[in-house]
């Protein structure tokens, strides 16, 4: 008897303070700031558990003179066990601006994915398996889009980051790694509730092709925009514990830890998730004084 199986699994990285990081999965949202902004966040999954996955990102991205249009940068290294991946996309997005707060702004990212399986370097109970025998070293290109609108109070972004349908493959069947193309939607709010205190319920969606949906639901509330506390769900997947601190006008720290529920709960040792972003103000935005909620 012969079988063949289709075996499908996370090829993008996920992010559990997607709020703060945009970039990440819109290119649209490059600007959004009004100053140049750079980000740096570094993900862990699993923490101490052999060849768990790990990420790590740095988006910059600002306006230029003619403030309708923003550019930005994105490079990412996903790392599971034996297999490294890495990108590197430019990014341009034109911007409406109806109002100060109120901007309407299209996205589009090109760039270059790099895929470095080490499989001569698992640890296999037959040494002879051909499938082990060789590594795959291989970039290809990538082209993203998105949408994004947001106000002062409420945001909603539509994105494909990856349009091409990369294939790494050695010439078998049995070896061959297809990319999808994930389609991500994602919304939020911002609630007043006095003069101290907002609350922030957000939303992600993400869908992939061969049913796999994401849903990842959010709520947050922040103290005098200085201290921002919070949790996710993510459905059926995991539950993550959040807190932003906005140290400086310029300085704002992330952290979070993500706890598993599903049944990957028992060998579960937690993720941590460490962001860092900060905001370029030069003399003439001194004024800029409003929070950034998103």
């Amino acid at each position: 008897m012969l079988l063949s199986f289709l075996a499908y699994s996370q090829q993008q990285a996920t992010f559990s303070q997607y709020m703060f990081n945009g970039l990440a999965i819109n290119p649209a949202y490059a600007g959004s700031g009004d100053v140049l902004t750079a980000t740096a966040l570094v993900r862990y999954q699993s923490l101490g558990l052999e060849g768990a996955p790990n990420t790590q990102t740095f988006a910059i991205h600002s306006p230029l003179l003619n403030e309708n249009v923003a550019v930005g940068m994105l490079a990412v290294r996903d790392n599971i066990s034996i297999i490294n991946q890495y990108s590197l996309s430019g990014i341009y997005a034109y911007r409406i601006k109806f109002t100060e707060w109120t901007k309407l702004a299209f996205g589009i990212q090109a760039g270059f994915n790099s895929l470095d399986a080490q499989y001569s370097k698992a640890r296999i109970q037959n040494p002879n398996d051909p499938v082990f025998q060789e590594d795959v070293r291989s970039f290809r290109p990538n082209f993203g889009l998105g949408v994004y609108f947001n106000t002062q109070l409420y945001f909603i972004g539509l994105s494909i980051p990856q349009l091409a349908n990369n294939v790494f493959d050695r010439g078998t069947d049995l070896q061959t790694i297809k990319q999808e193309n994930p389609i991500i939607l994602t919304g939020g709010y911002v609630f007043r509730v006095n003069r101290l205190i907002n609350f922030k319920p957000s939303a992600l969606l993400k869908y992939v092709a061969n049913d796999f949906v994401e849903y990842n639901i959010n709520a947050q509330l922040s103290f005098d925009d200085v201290l921002w506390v919070g949790a996710s769900l993510k459905i059926l997947n995991a539950v993550d514990l959040m807190t932003e601190v906005q140290l400086t006008r310029q300085l704002r720290f992330g952290y979070a830890y993500t706890h598993t529920i599903n049944d990957l709960s028992v060998i579960d040792l937690g993720s941590h998730e460490v962001m860092v972003s900060y905001r370029f103000l030069y003399p003439p935005k001194e004024g800029l004084i409003s929070p950034r909620y998103f």
